[in-house]
């Protein structure tokens, strides 16, 4: 099994990450995907770690999807979406299993995007898609470039009509963007990627 790892394939992971604006942007992508998605999606929002988190329910009432907080040592499964609890960076391995890692910050934030991005490289390669939507400073830049490097697919919101644009911006600045595209055509594209390579 180990070798197909690196061959060009399905795509087995969608990775998402978002700040201010996030919860709405997360609601508009994750309530466009049916429950029957093939593969899991694994999202970094960056939340206050002084309070218990909502978000899973929140997102539930938007979603057909299974929506739940990541756990550690957890086995990813298809049509279910996992959120990094509040501060815990949330990273995944070639098995599909979760860890959830108090390290530190990573450019002043924890969960990290870029941390999430770059196990999702690591872990996937070729079969991951990365998508960085609405929010302030530029976590995430660096891991989609880790996700291009390994032939993976990137996903920006387009800087022009995110709530917050700083995110967007840093993540296409790097050129390891794929696609572009207003928040209500980014849950089409990542039905395209996942269901046609499966025909």
């Amino acid at each position: 099994m180990r070798s197909e790892e690196h061959v060009p394939g399905p795509f087995a992971i969608v990775a998402v990450a978002s700040s201010a604006g996030g919860i709405q942007g997360l609601g508009s992508i994750l309530g466009a995907l049916s429950p029957d998605l093939p593969v899991p999606v694994l999202v970094v929002q960056h939340l206050d770690p002084r309070h218990r988190t909502l978000l899973a329910e929140v997102l539930t009432r938007r979603t057909a999807l299974t929506v739940k907080l990541a756990e550690d040592q957890e086995s990813v499964e298809p049509g279910t979406v996992y959120l990094a609890p509040p501060d815990r960076h949330l990273l995944v391995g070639p098995e599909g299993i979760l860890t959830l890692s108090n390290s530190k910050l990573v450019h002043f934030v924890r969960p990290s995007a870029d941390l999430l991005f770059e196990s999702v490289a690591g872990a996937y390669g070729p079969r991951a898609i990365a998508c960085v939507i609405t929010g302030t400073g530029m976590d995430g830049a660096m891991g989609v470039e880790a996700v291009k490097s390994r032939g993976g697919t990137v996903i920006a919101e387009d800087p022009q009509s995110a709530q917050f644009a700083g995110m967007p911006t840093a993540a296409v600045d790097t050129g390891a963007v794929d696609f572009v595209l207003r928040i209500d055509e980014i849950a089409a594209a990542i039905r395209g990627l996942v269901e046609d390579k499966r025909q």
